[in-house]
């Protein structure tokens, strides 16, 4: 059971839902537990221990039955087809199986060993043997559904399908000579013919099970690709719980990539130098590497985060994923501004995502209904705040500069850039829309590092691989 526990882990992360090694021994400890009889109490067991997001929940279920159900319950249904056919009832069968088993040992002394589980219908011998020649063929390597032929194919001959056919062949040659009833030697008959058929059946609908695996996670990216190129404003309610998914999940794709990079990091670069002075004694061999010493910095992020009504959908997903950034830096300070500008850090330090955006929209902190006023939030945020600006700060404009005409007080910006490490911003409106009418896009871009329009999840997620390539 522990190794299919693993494989079904690999199956999960294979589809985006990430289970550590911590969590694949807390299932097998559950799964000992609730035992395998009932099936409700194991698939709680491994959801409580495999998934930690609401938004993993139906790739959880659909793999679970997919793999749970999958090839023992296609042996099973297999199995069921042939007693159907043979028009007997479950008592019936047993008998009948049990006059096949007589027949195999005075007959089937030389079948092979999968021929013989076949016949005796031992589906866990069945299952174990199936699995084992799907991993000399690497089934779990299909992708597409013109693959299925040759897979099914490979996997047929790793089970050496044409000698069990020769094999089931010569017993029903034996068994014409046999003295059991013209009867029950009809029934045998064609029960043998039936079985071989069966285990084709099997090897088919497994390969298409284990292709489908795959397609999950290929339906998902269609499924997000289909809206990806949405513009925020437009999303309708449906489009909105799928893009908060997409959202958590590019949070998430930033973090491991920050991460991989920082454990690369710790060393520092190799000292050429160093390590040739301390080898002298080796006669230049280096067996000891030495490495600069890294000064450790601790990277800081300030978001201003505009959620006037025009850019309301974009400031969610916006503010979304700036509470999945909380911690990756030492330090996040996040203000929400329309006109008035506020601090929400301590709203997303103590809540979940859902409550801290509703509370950060919702009014209390600011005036939200107000006009926009880009230019007097900036000016408050240098008279208030501009001292949590360094040198280790990036500063993270999120909106789309429309000031309805009032001063931008640009300078404000200039005097950021000048205090910050690096100024991006991101603008949820097409740029060719920008410095006509009320945007003062022109008069903030010469300020910033980095300007971006990102109205749709697709350009989200160029903008984070852009950040990430820097």
């Amino acid at each position: 059971m522990q190794e299919k526990l693993v494989e079904f882990a690999n199956l999960l992360r294979e589809n985006g839902v990430r289970v550590s090694l911590a969590e694949t021994l807390d299932a097998f400890s559950a799964s000992e537990v609730t035992g395998l009889a009932e099936r409700d109490a194991f698939r709680a067991a491994l959801r409580s221990t495999m998934v930690k997001r609401a938004s993993e929940l139906p790739v959880f279920e659909e793999l679970f039955d997919i793999y749970f159900s999958g090839l023992g319950e296609i042996i099973k249904q297999a199995s069921q087809a042939v007693q159907n056919a043979l028009s007997m009832s479950d008592q019936e069968f047993q008998k009948f199986l049990d006059e096949v088993e007589k027949m195999l040992k005075k007959e089937g002394k030389n079948l092979s060993e999968l021929a013989k589980q076949l016949l005796q219908n031992n589906s866990g011998e069945m299952e174990r043997k199936i699995r084992e020649a799907s991993r000399a063929v690497k089934l779990q390597g299909i992708e597409r559904t013109i693959e299925e032929n040759y897979f099914a194919r490979a996997l047929a001959r790793q089970l050496g399908l044409d000698k069990i056919e020769a094999e089931i062949k010569e017993l029903r040659e034996q068994l014409e000579k046999m003295d059991i009833g013209s009867e029950l030697k009809a029934k045998m008959e064609e029960y043998l013919e039936r079985r071989l058929k069966a285990l084709d059946d099997i090897i088919r609908r497994y390969v298409r099970m284990e292709r489908e695996k795959r397609d999950i996670k290929q339906k998902e990216d269609q499924r997000l690709n289909q809206i990806g190129e949405k513009s925020f404003y437009y999303l309708t309610e449906e489009e909105l719980k799928k893009m908060n998914e997409a959202v958590t999940r590019l949070a998430q794709r930033l973090k491991n990539v920050i991460t991989v990079r920082r454990k690369r990091s710790k060393k520092g670069r190799f000292d050429i130098k160093r390590t040739l002075r301390q080898n002298l004694e080796y006669g230049g061999v280096p067996f000891k590497l030495r490495f600069e010493k890294r000064k450790k910095e601790k990277p800081q992020v300030v978001i201003l985060c505009d959620v006037s009504d025009s850019v309301r959908n974009a400031s969610r997903f916006m503010l979304q994923f700036v509470y999945s950034l909380q911690d990756l830096y030492s330090r996040v300070r996040s203000f929400i501004f329309v006109a008035d500008i506020g601090e929400v850090t301590e709203c997303f330090r103590n809540n979940d995502a859902k409550e801290a955006l509703d509370v950060a929209l919702k009014g209390d902190i600011i005036n939200v209904y107000a006009h926009s006023n880009f230019g007097y939030a900036f000016r408050n945020f240098v008279t208030d705040h501009l001292g949590t600006v360094n040198k280790r700060t990036t500063v993270i404009v999120l909106g789309d500069a429309r000031n309805n005409y009032n001063l931008p007080h640009d300078w404000c910006l200039r005097e950021i850039r000048q205090r910050a490490k690096k100024v991006i911003w991101l603008n949820p409106e097409s740029r060719n829309t920008w410095g006509f009418g009320d945007s003062e896009m022109d008069r903030y871009a010469p300020h910033c590092d980095l300007v971006e329009e990102c109205r749709n999840l697709n350009q989200l997620y160029r903008v984070v691989d852009r950040l990430v390539a820097g």
